[in-house]
């Protein structure tokens, strides 16, 4: 493996959900420690199951790892280190300020940024030298702090003097509060990730368009804070063997080479390794030790017997939700997970029905023509663009709040204003714009603003709060988007996730997110099923029941209503194809 040739002391193993860099992470810790070295395996995965995977209960203490001498463990458990963040800064004002005052600094310290902050506030103690890592050769992260994380360490300290003399309230402030006393070690920290000699970063992806996208722009944002030593894993790749068994595993099987062959230039010219799917649960030391090797591993006994799954399908959910009439239909999930397709599918289904659609998105990587491939009756298609919203944003901003500052203020928001934030707020006000269709027809957005954004924009009044002083106190009736967010009967936000356990439980955080934010989501869509594909292939088959573990929780814990969207051997591209997707799983009464 290239990522591991000549290691540096540390290794961050970055990439979206589901696609598999706790197993990498952890089996490189494993070769590392049996190679004779002390290593430390950290996680910041908020949907950390290193623990599982080494059947050890470790939490945020350091563990050793008893069936591997020399590999220790430790979990920072992000949403812990952020109430006890947000305890650090809220504490000190409690009974001194008006409880009003500190319900809204708790609230704008509830959302996303604040957790990451707070993660990386925790682990900067394991990058510069300490006694607690003194004793280890590496340092192995499974999750590294994003390029939005750092962007925001990195903008002025003198925002925190700034803050406290009352004069902003911009994006991303209220979750750098209080870190002016730690700007030494957080500098030290990034020093520590953008030293080659230091840190190695590698980026994990699937062999999927989508996938690849995000680790491009991973690797771009990344680069330009600094980290530009980087590696890149692909992992999960069908072996050929098993085209020839199955036509859904060979159409897997080309759809991937052919995603390679057009991997983003961004990735083209990294070191890469690539690593086969294997037909078992990456669960226990055996099982890790067979990821790195680069030898096929036996399957399990195969009976060839078909999967049995019954599960409500896609078009049950569309049943619901045409019952309406008009309404707003929001698509939410982490990157990769098919947002997008499955947004095409519902709108085109509302409108083979005879119902006005618009549908849109804001992903700058979706193309929503391209998935649909011709015009439809009753159906219109639009994107926001982000570029354009943020710049219509920072104009916005700066003819306001930047009116009445002194130059260094305007300055300093302006600066502000280039954080990641910034385009999540600005992308979220043209959300707004289209929000109020909905009243007459059926708007299917894709890639939804974040439960994080929505804290945020609600916590600091930027539309909500300004609407319910100014006309509520006069008794006029107002609906502002976020009261249309929270009416079930006027919007209905739909989970989309795969049958892989971390982006179920990135998921089930977006969901708390959400419920946070008194938004409460009407059904999960679990995507790209394997155990609804019936397949014939024998990895494939087993892959397939592992996923009816995950698809039972998201039916019993998780989700009020559900549907199961099986993986096509086309691409669903096109009406046709994706009019399939809402009739193609077997319904349960």
């Amino acid at each position: 493996m290239k990522f591991l040739e000549q290691p540096p002391r540390f290794l961050f193993f970055t990439g979206k959900g589901g696609v598999g860099k706790t197993s990498i992470a952890c089996a490189t810790a494993i070769q590392l420690a049996e190679g004779g070295a002390e290593v430390l395996l950290v996680s910041t995965d908020p949907a950390s199951n290193v623990g599982q995977v080494f059947g050890v209960r470790i939490g945020n203490r350091i563990t050793a790892i008893s069936d591997v001498p020399s590999l220790s463990a430790l979990e920072i458990d992000p949403q812990a280190a952020a109430q006890a963040y947000r305890d650090r800064i809220v504490g000190p004002v409690r009974g001194v300020l008006p409880d009003a005052v500190v319900k809204s600094i708790e609230e704008q310290l509830s959302g996303g940024c604040t957790t990451e902050i707070a993660a990386f506030d925790e682990f900067t103690g394991l990058l510069v030298d300490s006694a607690l890592t003194a004793g280890f050769d590496h340092i192995v992260f499974d999750t590294a702090p994003t390029g939005h994380t750092i962007r925001m360490l990195q903008l002025p300290g003198a925002w925190s003097g700034f803050l406290e003399e009352g004069k902003g309230d911009a994006s991303c402030l209220g979750p750098l509060a209080g870190l002016e006393k730690q700007h030494a070690q957080y500098h030290a920290a990034v020093e520590a990730l953008a030293d080659e000699k230091r840190t190695r970063l590698i980026l994990v992806a699937r062999a999927q368009p989508s996938t690849l996208r995000e680790a491009a722009r991973t690797r771009t944002e990344l680069a330009a804070v600094g980290l530009g030593r980087q590696y890149l894993v692909v992992n999960g790749l069908l072996p050929r063997s098993e085209a020839a068994l199955d036509p859904l595993a060979a159409a897997i099987y080309q759809r991937e080479q052919a995603a390679l062959a057009a991997i983003p230039d961004a990735l083209a010219k990294l070191p890469r390794d690539d690593i086969a799917l294997l037909p078992f649960n990456l669960v226990g030391v055996p099982a890790l030790r067979r990821l790195l090797a680069g030898t096929a591993a036996p399957l399990v006994a195969d009976d060839g017997e078909p999967v049995a799954l019954e599960a409500p399908g896609l078009s049950r959910l569309v049943d619901g939700i045409a019952a309406d009439g008009h309404g707003l239909v929001m698509l939410m999930g982490k990157g990769g997970v098919g947002k997008t397709t499955v947004a095409a599918a519902i709108a085109v289904e509302l409108a083979r029905r005879g119902f006005p659609v618009h549908l849109t998105t804001s992903d700058p990587a979706a193309n929503l023509l391209e998935t649909l491939h011709a015009s439809l009756d009753h159906l219109t298609v639009s994107r926001i663009d982000p570029h354009v919203e943020i710049e219509r944003y920072r104009r916005e901003v700066m003819a306001t709040k930047g009116a009445a500052l002194d130059a260094e203020g305007r300055a300093l928001l302006e600066e502000d204003l280039r954080s990641p934030c910034t385009e999540e707020i600005a992308v979220f006000q043209a959300f707004s714009r289209v929000i109020r269709e909905a009243g007459k027809k059926f708007v299917v957005m894709d890639t939804a603003p974040t439960g994080h954004t929505l804290l945020l924009l609600d916590a600091t009044g930027a539309y909500h709060r300004e609407v319910v002083r100014h006309v509520g106190d006069k008794g006029g009736h107002y609906i502002t988007p976020m009261m249309q967010l929270q009416d079930p009967k006027q919007t209905k936000v739909l989970l989309v996730t795969l049958a892989e356990t971390t982006p179920v439980l990135e998921a089930a955080s977006l969901q708390e997110d959400l419920r946070r934010a008194e938004i409460e989501p009407w059904a999960w869509i679990v995507n790209n099923s394997v155990a609804a594909a019936q397949p014939h292939s024998p990895l494939l088959r087993q892959r397939a029941r592992n996923e009816l573990r995950e698809i039972e929780a998201v039916a019993t814990r998780y989700a009020s209503r559900y549907a199961v969207v099986p993986l096509l051997k086309d691409e669903p591209v096109g009406v046709e194809r994706l009019l399939e997707l809402c009739g193609h799983v077997t319904e349960t009464a």
